[in-house]
C-alpha cells in the first residue's frame, strides 16, 4: 500500500486501539474508583456494564448510520463525543456521573468504530490489500487491550482519574490526523426517507437484550426480572423485524440477515470473544482475589497474551492466502478449546509457568480467528451496506464479552466462589469455543467447493478435455 494508505489506516487502527485501551484500562482501575468514591457492589459492577450497555445498544444503529448519514461525519462527530464524555468521567465526584459518562463514552463507541471499519472497507480494494488492513485493524485492537491493562496499571498508581484522561490525549491526536487523512464524501440520500421506527426498535431491542444479559451475572438471585426484561427485548427485536418488512427504506435490509457466511461469521465472533472475555474475566479474580497478586502484577501476568498485536498483521495474512479464511478460523478455535481446557484443573498455588501455555495459546488462538471473522463478517457485502456489515459484527462481539463475562460471573456465583467457582466457571469459555468451532466447521464444506472451481475449470479447458466433451455431445 502508498505511504498514504497506511497513514489512513494507522488513524482508523488508533480509534480500535483508544477503544481497547479504555475498557481495559478501567478494568483495573475499579477497585480503586469503588473504595475512592465509596460506591456499592452494584454501582462498580454499573460502572462497567454501562459501556456494554450503551455500546451493543446503539452498535447496530450506528453502523447503519455510517451507511445513510456519511461515514467520515460519523466517526469525526462521534469521536468528539468520545472525547469529552470520556474527560467528563475523570471528573466525576458521585456513581451516578460516573455511570451516565460511561454509557456515553459506550453510545459513542457505537458509532464510532462502525464508520472506522467501514471507512476501511470501503476504502481498500476487496482482496489481499483490505485483507491485510482489516487484520492489522483485528491485531491493534487486542493490542490495545493487553497494553491497557499494564497502562491502567501504572495510571491507578498515580490516581485513577488518570485512566479518564489519558484517552482524551489519545482521541484528540487521532481526531486532528483523522481531519486531515479522511477523504471527504458526498452524504448519500436514502430514498423513501429514514426509517425512525426502525431506529427507535433496533435501539429498544438492543438495550433490553443487552440489560437481559448484563443481568445474568445475578445468578438465581432476581431471575424474574432478568426473564421479563430479556422477554420484553426480544418482542421489541420481533417487532422490528415486522417494521423492517413493511419500511420503504429499511434501516436493515432483512436479506444481508440470510445470508449465511456473515450470519457465521458473526455468530462465531459473539461466541470466539464471549469466551475471550469470560476466560481473561476468570483469570483476572483467580489472580487477585484467590492469589492476593496486586493490579499491575496480574495485567503483567496476562500481558503475554497481546502476541497476537503482533501475529494478526504478519502471520495470519500468510497462513489465509495459505490455507483459507474458513481453514484458519476453525485452526483458531481449535486451539482456543486446547488453550481453556488446558487451565481447567487450575491450583491455589499454581506457577507463572504452570500457567504460562494457556496465556500464550489464548493469544495464538484470537490471532487466528478475530482477524479472518473479521474479514469474512464484510467479505462480498456490497459497499452501500459496509456500515450495516460492520455495525452488526460489532454488535455481535459486544453481546459476546457480555455474554461471556455474566455467565462465568453467575457460575462463579452459583458454585459458590472459591477455587471449585473458578474451576466450574473456566466450563463456560470452554463450550463457548467448542460450539463455535461446530459453526466454523459448517462453513468449510462451501468454501472447499469455491476454491476448487478454479482448478476444475481449468482442467474442462485443456485441449484434450475439450476434444474429448466435443466427441460426447457430437455422438
Amino acid at each position: 500500500m502508498p505511504a498514504r494508505a497506511w497513514a489512513l489506516l494507522l488513524v482508523l487502527c488508533g480509534t480500535i486501539f483508544l477503544e481497547g485501551i479504555d475498557v481495559a484500562m478501567l478494568a483495573v482501575a475499579v477497585p480503586s474508583i469503588r473504595s475512592d468514591l465509596d460506591l456499592s457492589t452494584a454501582s462498580a459492577a454499573w460502572v462497567m456494564s454501562a459501556y456494554v450497555l450503551g455500546y451493543a445498544g446503539f452498535t447496530l444503529l450506528g453502523g447503519r448510520a455510517a451507511d445513510l448519514l456519511g461515514r467520515r461525519r460519523m466517526f469525526l462527530g462521534w469521536l468528539t463525543v468520545f472525547l469529552l464524555f470520556s474527560g467528563l468521567g475523570g471528573f466525576a465526584t458521585e456513581g451516578w456521573m460516573l455511570i451516565t459518562a460511561r454509557f456515553m463514552t459506550g453510545v459513542a463507541a457505537a458509532f464510532m468504530t462502525p464508520a472506522a471499519m467501514s471507512i476501511i472497507t470501503t476504502s481498500y480494494e476487496e482482496g489481499p490489500q483490505r485483507n491485510q488492513a482489516l487484520l492489522v485493524f483485528a491485531g491493534t485492537a487486542a493490542g490495545g487491550f493487553s497494553l491497557g491493562l499494564v497502562i491502567g496499571g501504572l495510571l491507578t498508581q498515580l490516581g485513577w482519574r488518570w485512566v479518564f484522561f489519558a484517552p482524551v490525549l489519545l482521541a484528540a491526536a487521532i481526531l486532528l490526523a483523522a481531519l486531515r487523512l479522511i477523504p471527504k464524501e458526498t452524504r448519500p440520500e436514502p430514498t423513501g426517507g429514514f426509517d425512525l421506527a426502525g431506529a427507535l426498535t433496533a435501539a429498544g431491542a438492543m438495550l433490553l437484550l443487552a440489560y437481559g444479559i448484563v443481568r445474568l451475572e445475578h445468578g438465581l438471585d432476581g431471575w424474574p426480572l432478568t426473564a421479563l426484561v430479556a422477554a420484553a427485548g426480544a418482542a421489541l427485536a420481533g417487532l422490528f423485524v415486522a417494521v423492517e418488512r413493511r419500511a420503504a427504506s429499511p434501516l436493515v435490509r432483512l436479506g444481508l440477515l440470510r445470508k449465511a457466511s456473515t450470519v457465521r461469521a458473526d455468530l462465531g465472533a459473539l461466541l470466539f470473544v464471549g469466551s475471550f472475555f469470560g476466560f481473561q474475566f476468570v483469570a483476572t479474580l483467580y489472580l487477585q482475589e484467590l492469589r492476593g497478586w496486586s493490579s499491575l502484577e496480574t495485567a503483567l501476568a496476562l500481558m503475554v497474551m497481546g502476541v497476537d498485536a503482533i501475529l494478526a498483521p504478519t502471520l495470519t495474512p500468510r497462513l489465509v492466502a495459505r490455507f483459507g479464511n474458513g481453514r484458519v478460523i476453525l485452526g483458531g478455535f481449535v486451539l482456543a478449546i486446547l488453550s481453556y481446557a488446558l487451565f481447567l484443573p487450575v491450583g491455589p498455588d499454581w506457577s507463572y509457568a504452570a500457567m504460562f501455555p494457556t496465556l500464550l495459546l489464548t493469544g495464538l488462538a484470537f490471532s487466528l480467528a478475530y482477524g479472518p471473522l473479521t474479514i469474512a463478517a464484510t467479505d462480498g457485502i456490497e459497499e452501500e451496506e459496509q456500515g450495516l456489515a460492520s455495525g452488526l459484527l460489532t454488535t455481535a462481539t459486544q453481546f459476546g464479552s457480555a455474554v461471556g463475562i455474566s455467565l462465568v460471573t453467575a457460575v462463579y456465583g452459583i458454585v459458590g466462589g472459591g477455587l471449585d467457582g473458578f474451576r466450574s466457571a473456566l466450563i463456560v469459555p470452554v463450550a463457548m469455543v467448542a460450539l463455535g468451532a461446530l459453526v466454523s466447521a459448517t462453513g468449510l464444506r462451501g468454501a472447499k467447493a469455491v476454491n476448487e472451481a478454479p482448478e476444475i475449470l481449468a482442467v474442462l479447458e485443456r485441449p484434450d478435455v475439450s476434444e474429448a466433451a466435443a466427441k460426447v455431445t457430437a455422438g
